[in-house]
């Protein structure tokens, strides 16, 4: 895909070397931006294979509002090393899709924690005024972000409809381009999808804003060589884009949606290549 090959040259072309928490270096560029029109196929890169089923396992994990990762582990690690021993995860995304912590006072001067569902939310509101500009998904709260290992990366998301059409805007505070950026694409073009669906709307834009756009990389004899990027992604850049394939999405009700309710046509990417990740 064009957009992506645009966006891994501009962060390898006008990139700032700059030191990382993982203790791995990287060549850093501020506010990347790009967007894709989800009309033209579903964005699931085809100059490298991604792994499509364990994005999904992942995208639905966020939409259970489940914070542990008990059941997505039967089915992909991505989350493993953030959790705890008992598999609970403070950074757990559906947790606050789907149950905000939102504090109120009563009439007494007691304070109280009601949870909302965002996704909820939105639903909701595309059904009843889909020319709202108040269609906000957030996953940070800021005494969580203070404490957790991993506070969210794509932390914010906002919907839009324009000429009967669902875009979405993905805010991230932090980007892995070769591994997570991918993966980020493929799950808000799918959940767009899903959203569109179950509202009558057709899809429309999906545009991302990565505030800090790294690519992983190492100086030689520093140790770091397993996790360089910079060769993986510069081998893509050599393979030539293919036609993008299609998502198809069963016609069920949103919170009924299930793993096998999905399927891929016409995905045909170039080999996989191995990155690996710094934790």
């Amino acid at each position: 895909m064009k957009e992506y090959l645009d966006l891994v040259r501009l962060v390898l072309e006008n990139g700032t070397w700059k030191a990382s928490r993982t203790g791995v270096d990287t060549i850093s560029y501020f506010g990347a931006f790009y967007r894709v029109d989800l009309s033209k196929g579903y964005p699931l890169l085809t100059t490298k294979e991604v792994n499509f089923d364990s994005m999904l396992h992942e995208l639905l994990w966020y939409l259970s509002g489940e914070d542990h990762i008990r059941n997505l582990r039967q089915h992909t690690k991505i989350w493993d090393a953030w959790a705890d021993e008992h598999g609970n995860l403070e950074t757990a995304y559906g947790r606050y899709w789907r149950r905000f912590p939102h504090p109120y006072q009563d009439a007494n001067g007691k304070w109280h924690v009601r949870e909302v569902d965002q996704i909820q939310y939105v639903i909701d509101s595309l059904r009843q005024e889909p020319t709202s500009r108040r269609l906000v998904v957030t996953a940070w709260e800021p005494g969580n972000a203070k404490s957790s290992k991993l506070p969210p990366c794509h932390y914010s998301f906002v919907f839009n409809v324009q000429e009967n059409r669902l875009n979405c805007h993905l805010t991230q505070r932090s980007g892995d381009i070769a591994l997570g950026i991918p993966f980020n694409l493929a799950c808000y073009a799918a959940l767009t999808q899903m959203l569109a669906q179950e509202t009558g709307l057709e899809v429309g834009w999906f545009a991302h804003t990565i505030v800090d756009a790294h690519i992983y990389t190492a100086r030689p004899g520093s140790g770091m060589e397993p996790y360089d990027h910079v060769p993986g992604l510069k081998e893509q850049l050599t393979r030539e884009p293919r036609p993008l394939p299609r998502l198809v999405i069963a016609r069920k009700p949103f919170n009924e949606l299930r793993f096998e309710d999905f399927r891929v046509e016409g995905y045909n990417p170039h080999p996989k290549i191995k990155f690996k990740v710094a934790v």
